[in-house]
């Protein structure tokens, strides 16, 4: 009997397949993966369900799903993923961009006149840029900006490039990127007047209880810090010596943390803070006021 080779068929025997394996959303991953591969957006993929598949389409669309049943990442898989209306190309030297985020993202712009009322050409930085979706998204959100963006790997930055190539228009300003440890390399006297950071900030303790998708493939440098308080001790410092007065740092940070990094800002010398919940109610923004 010959086997069907009709998109529904195959989209099925995928799901299960996945499900067997052990993959959490076995349906979903089943159907992105067969949408970027066909090009087409995954709604569409239930009004083409007799669509025939090619011998070529199918040979792909099996690797995909074996590399998924190795609970590789989606995003790894297809090498891109959305953030904040755009597609962000993503390999394995960096973080995959998460909802909160963009949560971050959106606030900040939200905000942004408030914050710039006067202040026509803003300087921001994204510290710890990975693959460039902070820095990227504020460059078309807020295009009179002048962005700066660091990260520690050499490889992500590459990445986060490419990025601001595909995704930022011509005529747009381009973004200054720079290879430092934290603030390291950048220079004494240059002042932001906002810094967002999404950096590593899960404690290494904390590793057993990683989903293996997550530990496996994505970047240990992104994720873990030795001392959670040594490193942020260091990044608070460093902000408030590049803020311009009346600046402001945004960091998304571990939850648990929250409350002592907006006590440990305050003691450095930040005027104000506020600690913002994201949309699963958890303490994961830090914002303080230089």
């Amino acid at each position: 009997m010959t086997e069907p080779n009709t998109l529904l068929y195959y989209l099925k025997r995928s799901t299960e397949f996945l499900e067997k394996k052990g993959i959490a959303n076995p349906r979903v991953d089943a159907e992105w993966l067969l949408s970027d591969l066909l090009n087409l957006p995954r709604i569409k993929l239930y009004s083409q369900f007799e669509m025939p598949l090619s011998p070529k389409e199918i040979e792909t669309y099996r690797e995909r799903i074996v590399e998924r049943s190795k609970k590789r990442p989606v995003a790894y898989i297809t090498g891109k993923k959305g953030f904040h209306k755009f597609d962000f190309f993503v390999n394995e030297h960096t973080l995959i961009p998460r909802p909160e985020t963009e949560e971050l993202v959106d606030w900040f712009f939200k905000n942004s006149k408030t914050f710039f009322s006067e202040i026509p050409n803003p300087n921001l930085l994204d510290l710890c840029t990975g693959s460039g979706c902070i820095a990227v998204s504020l460059s078309r959100l807020i295009p009179e900006a002048e962005i700066w963006a660091t990260d520690l790997s050499p490889e992500a930055l590459e990445v986060a490039k490419k990025n601001d190539e595909e995704v930022t228009p011509p005529g747009t300003k381009p973004i200054h990127f720079l290879e430092s440890d934290l603030f390291e390399q950048l220079e004494s006297g240059l002042k932001f007047h906002a810094i967002l950071s999404n950096p590593p900030y899960i404690p290494l303790e904390e590793k057993k209880e990683i989903m293996e998708d997550v530990l496996n493939f994505e970047p240990h440098m992104a994720l873990f810090v030795d001392d959670f308080k040594k490193f942020h001790l260091s990044l608070l410092t460093g902000a408030f010596s590049h803020l311009e007065t009346g600046g402001i740092l945004a960091l998304e940070t571990h939850p648990d943390f929250a409350d002592w990094i907006l006590e440990e800002g305050k003691k450095i010398g930040f005027l104000a803070g506020e600690i913002k919940k994201d949309s699963s109610n958890k303490q994961r923004f830090v914002v303080l006021n230089r």
